[in-house]
């Protein structure tokens, strides 16, 4: 991608999603993701209703008048974008694949963590770690963190999510909320499967986890359109699939059920919250919703 090109893309998405960041979730970004807890910011004297343990006695004393203490909300948050960047998120069927939907999304996310003065950054994962952008606040950050989104070239196709959770754990001490972006489809290996589920159960001990599972509708209904060849993104292995065949529709959608089934599990044991986006959905939508429910 040539440099104007790069720079008028990234200006697309910044006047997009900036947008919606701003009219769209205003004030609810800010009630689903609270603050750290009440700090101290003043006294005031005493009026009818005040809770009575908020009443500070040094100042009473000096000043011969009741005197509380008022606290305020310490909203300032980290916001971590664990953004899977594996072969499997170029696959799209519709107007955009799951890569350019996950763009947005990040853009947005970021922008709305801006508006709130929090600070934002970014981990790209495929089975290994392909980038780490530490939080910061700016626009110019959050331009950088899009820029890498849309330039990153992987060095490898493969999906390991738990590579990431675990790098999230160590280098994130504070506690923080994380935005998992990903297809979730996982290793079938047992070894792995269960370093994913360790690894995400104390990821999401440590730290406020949000997944975000990113899908093409083709995915999850195989389209009769007869003898289809797929390359698997992430191995480069080809398959020759006959999808007129009604068996190998009913098949393939018995995995795919079988796999969000085992996945809405493990994140409702682990209290993570989670909000699944198509490709040719309304991602602001989603995000409504995961928001509302969060403040509820």
């Amino acid at each position: 991608m040539e440099l104007s090109e790069l720079t008028a893309k990234v200006r697309r998405i910044e006047i997009k999603t900036k947008a919606l960041s701003n009219d769209v979730f205003a004030g609810e970004y800010h009630s689903a993701f609270k603050g750290r807890g009440m700090s101290f910011s003043e006294v005031r004297e005493y009026q009818p209703g005040d809770d009575v343990r908020d009443i500070d006695w040094n100042v009473t004393a000096r000043m011969q008048r009741t005197y509380v203490k008022v606290y305020e909300e310490e909203r300032e948050l980290t916001v971590m974008l664990v953004i899977d960047v594996s072969g499997s998120l170029d696959f799209g069927t519709r107007q955009r694949t799951q890569r350019d939907l996950l763009t947005e999304i990040a853009a947005t996310l970021a922008f709305s963590a801006a508006t709130n003065n929090d600070k934002i950054g970014a981990l790209f994962v495929s089975d290994r770690i392909e980038g780490y952008i530490p939080p910061k606040k700016g626009r110019s950050h959050i331009l950088h963190i899009i820029r890498t989104l849309l330039t990153l070239a992987p060095q490898s196709r493969g999906t390991d999510l738990s590579v990431g959770l675990e790098f999230l754990t160590r280098v994130q001490r504070k506690r923080c909320i994380a935005f998992v972006m990903s297809d979730f489809i996982r290793p079938e290996a047992p070894a792995a499967a269960q370093a994913f589920r360790s690894r995400l159960e104390i990821a999401a001990r440590k730290h406020d986890l949000v997944a975000l599972r990113l899908y093409d509708p083709a995915m999850a209904d195989l389209p009769d359109v007869g003898l289809l060849q797929m390359r698997d993104a992430e191995t480069g292995r080809d398959v020759l699939l006959n999808t007129s065949s009604a068996a190998v529709r009913r098949r393939h959608a018995t995995w795919w059920k079988e796999q969000q089934a085992q996945l809405d599990g493990l994140l409702l044991r682990n209290r993570v919250d989670a909000v699944s986006i198509a490709t040719n959905g309304d991602y602001t939508k989603a995000l409504q919703q995961l928001f509302n429910n969060r403040h509820k």
